[in-house]
């Protein structure tokens, strides 16, 4: 579980790192890069919190 969570840290943080990155760009094609990104690293983290939920709930 903590492999899980070390994970799901990671994902948080470079998907808070690409919306960052999103935000300061002045070019619009690095912009709509990495808020894909951003959101597409959030979907992830958020998909390994619901199996680490799941997981507990389940008991496996």
């Amino acid at each position: 579980m903590k492999d899980y969570q070390k994970q799901l840290e990671k994902l948080r943080t470079d998907a808070a790192e690409c919306r960052l990155i999103c935000d300061l760009a002045t070019d619009l094609k690095k912009r709509e890069m990495f808020d894909r990104l951003a959101l597409h690293l959030t979907a992830l983290a958020d998909q390994v919190e619901q199996a680490m939920l799941h997981s507990k709930s389940t008991g496996t």
